[in-house]
């Protein structure tokens, strides 16, 4: 942290301040947050803030967007999908085409565009070689054909990021990036919003794509193929921002918990003089301390360029699994209380759970780590 950055902390916790923490349970009734939100987050240029000026973003590096997760984070908010939109940008940052850069990163920074990153399917989550979706080229660019499902911001998304199969019978190899364009593509359809255990107010969507148009330059780096090692290479990048939300959430769920253990009495003494809470409490202060020390080095790592992927699948798995502790020991401190979702720990606690599976299932995570070993 610097002034600079400390400043800009102090915009952005104003901004959810006023645009996101007051519409959280209306977004959670309608299942999505408005298209609003993102055009006023692009004017105070939260979309794309570690994106450079010249393609439309604001500049920053990946310390402004991990304070955007960490206040999202403090506010309690699982619903504005910030998270996957910076993750397109990143892709196309780094694995687009001059033009394709040119041509939608400006849009995303403005929130003109809202992105999706659609991989799994009903029979293929975190095997990626599993896949099904197709894309056969044409004389007048590609057609896609098949399904994904659980995809993040898959109701509001103009641009959504497609893994498919170009060559089937090449395994990994056959794997490619689509960019798909939702306007005016019949091919194109949006099933259901999902119903979900948590994160109610995120839109999370099954899509189907029958014939679904691409352009003729819409593979993402202009070379087919090419999709496995792209996802390889910028997953870390996501893993990060799930870490970075997990110790937010580690952080928010201690302090509502030792506020209330000092105000909630019970036996004649608040709770937080009695040795077993305090004890508990101990132990997540002790354990919150640990992943922002971790955190904050992955965060360093990011910024210097060295973040791989073994260190990246450590913040995922550790500090995802850490904060649905965190928060199953606070929601019990709360008792009754804490199983009504009228109070933040409850939502919380439901919200936490996929932390564990999106991003890549934790069980992927320590394979991950294994083959490093």
């Amino acid at each position: 942290m610097n002034p600079e950055l400390d400043s800009f902390r102090d915009a952005v916790r104003r901004f959810v301040a006023t645009e996101v923490a007051p519409h959280g349970e209306r977004w959670r009734h309608q299942q999505h947050v408005d298209r609003a939100l993102w055009h006023k987050a692009g004017e105070m240029g939260l979309l794309a803030a570690d994106i450079p000026e010249e393609y439309g973003g604001s500049g920053g590096n990946f310390a402004h967007m991990a304070i955007v997760f960490e206040e999202l984070g403090y506010a309690g908010d699982m619903a504005f999908g910030l998270h996957v939109h910076a993750i397109v940008a990143h892709y196309l940052l780094n694995q687009g085409t001059e033009e394709q850069k040119q041509r939608y990163l400006p849009r995303l920074a403005s929130g003109e565009m809202i992105t999706a990153i659609a991989m799994s399917e009903p029979g293929a989550g975190s095997d990626l070689k599993g896949i099904r979706t197709t894309a056969v080229k044409g004389s007048n660019g590609y057609r896609l054909n098949g399904s994904k499902t659980f995809i993040s911001n898959g109701y509001l998304a103009d641009l959504i990021l497609v893994v498919v199969k170009t060559d089937p019978a090449a395994g990994a190899k056959g794997i490619s990036l689509m960019l798909l364009e939702t306007k005016d593509n019949p091919g194109f359809r949006v099933g259901r919003i999902l119903e979900k255990v948590g994160q109610k107010g995120q839109d999370t969507c099954e899509l189907f794509f029958d014939d679904a148009r691409v352009a003729p330059d819409g593979v993402l780096g202009g070379e087919e193929g090419r999709g496995f090692i792209q996802l390889m290479t910028e997953l870390p990048y996501e893993r990060t921002i799930i870490g970075v939300a997990g110790v937010a959430a580690i952080e928010r769920a201690l302090q509502l918990t030792v506020d209330h253990a000092k105000e909630r009495k019970a036996f004649g003494q608040a709770l937080i003089e009695m040795q077993n809470t305090r004890f508990v409490l101990a132990e997540i202060k002790t354990e919150a301390t640990v992943a922002r020390i971790f955190i904050d080095r992955c965060v360093e790592d990011m910024l210097a360029g060295r973040m791989d992927t073994v260190r990246a699948s450590m913040a995922k798995y550790w500090i995802s699994d850490l904060q649905c502790k965190v928060v199953d020991q606070c929601v019990q401190l709360f008792g009754g209380y804490g199983y009504m979702l009228e109070y933040p720990i409850a939502q919380m606690y439901v919200d936490a759970r996929v932390q564990r599976i999106y991003g890549g299932a934790n069980e992927i995570m320590k394979e991950i780590i294994a083959r490093s070993l």
